[in-house]
Order: structure tokens, then C-alpha cells, then sequence
């Protein structure tokens, strides 16, 4: 948690930048595994977080922006949860820690929404994506949950996404916590990475990483040979000399920052000479984007440079032909990048993403293509300093979409598929970091990058066996 003033500054950011009426942010309850007390890891809303900083369940933040007045409603605990978990602060503590001159109990929430009702302002929420958050707000505003997300306030969700874009020093030192706990498990990975050791205990090690230094991964870890499959979990395979090992993972801090890195390691220690060819690509892709990627440049216009050198550099090992600016256009290089670029980053891996990629990625100067391949780009707007951004570029060989467009002849004048049928053993290679946007171009964060250079990975597969 940050520091009181932290809290109170940015409740007063948003009611100026929202100007009117009542808003309302819920917090997140447990949520039951299996049974009522065997619940998951508690992890808070993240908008919650960033306006009220607490991370107790069962709370809910109202800044009333007319009568200028803010509340913490919450029930304290009674004395069996404290004989179970130990005593907690009570709600009129912890609204008092982040600069909250008011406390009740939840019941009292209602009271409130009714009165805002009657006296016809304005009730601002976002919307909402868990289950018992809808049924509490239909309670409360009387919307059935189909419609919240389509009546959520869309003056708050661009007021949110405006601050939280823009990370603050202290929210990139959490950042840079982050990835300091990804490498940690990254280089596990890498070091893990050797015939007869299964994806499993690689990713299991990776989740033991993560919760021992932070406070969880920051999504699922993706750990497997099949790098072509773009959220490939771990499995019980045994890795095989000869193959790829894609790594997708990253750290979540107990301040609830975090990261996302990729690599991709040679399963014996060295890449076959097709291997290096392909990786070569990406990492040229990589450094380029760090290289094009400031403030004022669309971000969409990275990834559209991306797609162009993939296209260049594939047509130079005859994998693709033609004029590259037609190919791009057509979305011919999506057979091999299906994805985007990247997305932003910060409390959330992907950044903001449930208030919606309209507002969070785009804005009125572009919205998100519908082509297919560059409509998964998350992120496609100008580029502002404070923003952080994933740079993940990657080739991947998914035999069933090249059996798709070689029978439907898709972009068939720009890819020579008799060489593609080739590579379809070949699984996939991505190439992963997270950019700080500076101001006169960007950075990459962590202070101790995970080695990614092929030769550089090589050395370091060589060097750091695991004991």
C-alpha cells in the first residue's frame, strides 16, 4: 500500500476528471474453491486498489463528488473470524488509513444508493465482471446484469483509464519489483530447461517462485513445446532434446504490480541452425520495437512495422514472396503472427482490459481492426510517457490454420506452402518484455534483463545448470 496522500490524490484526480454525481466501486469478496471456507487467494478489484488501497474483502468505496463527501462501507469482523484468522483493523481504521472521513457497515450501502436516487444524481460504476459483484449491483440499481456492462458510465471508465495509464515512479519501482521476481523465474525455466524434465514441474516451480517472493503469478503460466499454441498450459510431457520450450509467465507483487515475459530456450541447449534462423527474426523484431516505440507514436504502427520485417525476412528463407507493403495490408504475415504486439500493463497483467479495449488500447483517433490477427492487437493509440507496454513479437507454425488457408488458397500469392509444410513440426517462438515509455523513447523494465539474445541464452542454458 502506498502512502495516505497517494490515496486521497488520486480520489480528487477523479472526482474533477468525472465532475458529477456518485460513484460507486466495489471491492472484490472471496470466492469459494469448492466449498464456502475453502475459498482461492483473495486478490482485490484493481480500480478498487488503486483509488482505496485496502485489501480486505467485503468493502466497498463511494466518492459522492456533489456533496463532496467519500465512504468506506464494510462489516468488521466478529469474534469467531478472529479467533480463526486473528483480530484485523476495524473499517473505520482502515478508512482512516487512506484519508476516508467516513465508515459504515454495508448495509448502509443501500441507504446511500437510494438517496442519490431520490435526489436524481448521477450513479457511476464500471463494469462489472464477477458474478456476485452483478447480483449486489442489480440489488442496489435495480439493472440485470446483461445490461451492466453496456450501462456502465462510460465518463468514469475514461476518467479511470486516463490516470492508470500513466504509471507514477512509484508504481514503476513496484513494476520493476515485479520483474525482478520474473526473472527469478525465468531463469529457473531456462535453467529446468533439459531432456526428462516435465512442463509441469517447470511451471510448478515457476508458481513457488512467484508466491514466495510476491504474491502470486500474474496469470497462468504458459510452459510448453507447442509454442505455436498461444496459451499453452503446462502438461505432464517430458521435454524433448531437439524441440523449443516456450515460456509465458510472470510475477504479481504483494502491492499487486505486475510483470509478463517470454522466452523461448533450446531444450538440449542449442538452437539447430533452422531454429536460430526463426529466432533471429524475432529477436530482430524485438529490438526493433523497443527501438521505434515513444511518446506520440500509434502503437499500432509498431506492430504494422513488425508484421512488415516478418514479412522481409521471411521472404528471404522463402517462406513468403511478394511486395511487403500489399502483404502486410492483406494481413498475410497473421499466418505466422496471429496476435498483437502487446498490451498495457500495470495492476493488471493486461492492463485495465475489463473496462473494455475501446477505451483501455484505443480512442477516438483508432479503433481496433477486424482483420484477422490485427484485430488481437490490444493496444493500437499513441504512445504517452508513463505508459507501459509489452513488446512481444513472435513466429509460430500452427499446422491446422496452414492447412485452413492453403485449402482456401488465403493469401495464397504472398505464401509459398509448399515450403511452410515444412516447418509444421516446428512449434513457435515468442520474445517478450515490458516497456516503459520515456520521453524520448522507452526502456526496457527490470534491472537485470533475462537473457533473450540467442547467443546469449546459450551461454546462460550452458553455465547455470540446475542442481
Amino acid at each position: 500500500m502506498f502512502d495516505k496522500q497517494t490515496y486521497t490524490e488520486r480520489r480528487q484526480a477523479l472526482k474533477q476528471l468525472v465532475g458529477s454525481g456518485l460513484i460507486l466501486l466495489p471491492g472484490n469478496n472471496d470466492s469459494p474453491a469448492n466449498y464456502p471456507s475453502n475459498v482461492y487467494h483473495f486478490r482485490q478489484d484493481s480500480t478498487f486498489l488503486y483509488y482505496f488501497g485496502l485489501q480486505r474483502d467485503g468493502l466497498v468505496g463511494v466518492i459522492d463528488i456533489d456533496n463532496d463527501k467519500e465512504y468506506l462501507l464494510g462489516n468488521d469482523i466478529d469474534i469467531d473470524d478472529i479467533i480463526w484468522y486473528g483480530s484485523v483493523d476495524s473499517v473505520a481504521d482502515m478508512a482512516a488509513q487512506v484519508g476516508v472521513a467516513n465508515s459504515a457497515p454495508l448495509a448502509r450501502l443501500q441507504e446511500i444508493i437510494s438517496a442519490t436516487t431520490q435526489a436524481g444524481q448521477t450513479i457511476h460504476y464500471l463494469p462489472p465482471y464477477r458474478h456476485d459483484i452483478q447480483i449486489m449491483m442489480q440489488q442496489l440499481l435495480g439493472i440485470a446484469p446483461a445490461e451492466q456492462r453496456a450501462k456502465a458510465s462510460r465518463q468514469l471508465i475514461k476518467a479511470v483509464v486516463s490516470m492508470r495509464s500513466i504509471k507514477s515512479k512509484a508504481e514503476i519501482r513496484e513494476i520493476e519489483h515485479a520483474c525482478a521476481i520474473g526473472r527469478k523465474m525465468h531463469t529457473t525455466a531456462m535453467r529446468l530447461c533439459t531432456p526428462g524434465v516435465t512442463e509441469h514441474f517447470i511451471g510448478g516451480m515457476l508458481d513457488g517462485i512467484a508466491n514466495a517472493f510476491g504474491a502470486m503469478v500474474s496469470f497462468p503460466s504458459i510452459v510448453t513445446q507447442h509454442g505455436e499454441v498461444m496459451h499453452g498450459y503446462p502438461s505432464d510431457s517430458f521435454l524433448e532434446s531437439g524441440r523449443l520450450l516456450l515460456v509465458d509467465a510472470g510475477a504479481e507483487t504483494n502491492d499487486n504490480y505486475c510483470s509478463d515475459n517470454t522466452r523461448t530456450t533450446p531444450v538440449n541447449g542449442k538452437f539447430t541452425n533452422r531454429q536460430r534462423e526463426i529466432y533471429t527474426i524475432v529477436e530482430e523484431c524485438h529490438d526493433l520495437a523497443l527501438k521505434l516505440a515513444k511518446p506520440g507514436i500509434k502503437w499500432y504502427d509498431v506492430h504494422m512495422e513488425i508484421c512488415k520485417h516478418i514479412i522481409d525476412r521471411l521472404k528471404e528463407i522463402g517462406l513468403m514472396r511478394g511486395n511487403t507493403e500489399e502483404a502486410a495490408a492483406a494481413g498475410a504475415h497473421a499466418l505466422f503472427l496471429p496476435h498483437g504486439l502487446g498490451h498495457m500493463l500495470g495492476m493488471d497483467v493486461h492492463d485495465m482490459e475489463g473496462l473494455g479495449q475501446e477505451y483501455v488500447g484505443f480512442d477516438d483517433e483508432i479503433q481496433p481492426s477486424t482483420q484477422f490477427g490485427t484485430s488481437s492487437l490490444r493496444l493500437g493509440r499513441r504512445l504517452q510517457e508513463g505508459f507501459v507496454v509489452t513488446d512481444e513479437p513472435g513466429i509460430y507454425f500452427i499446422p491446422a490454420l496452414i492447412d485452413q488457408w492453403k485449402a482456401q488458397g488465403t493469401n495464397a500469392q504472398y505464401l509459398n506452402f509448399d515450403v511452410i509444410d515444412k516447418y509444421r513440426d516446428f512449434g513457435g517462438i515468442r520474445i517478450e518484455d515490458d516497456l516503459l515509455i520515456t520521453s524520448d523513447g522507452a526502456r526496457i523494465l527490470g534491472h537485470d534483463i533475462i537473457p533473450y539474445h540467442a547467443e546469449d541464452v546459450e551461454e546462460y542454458v550452458a553455465s547455470h545448470k540446475y542442481e
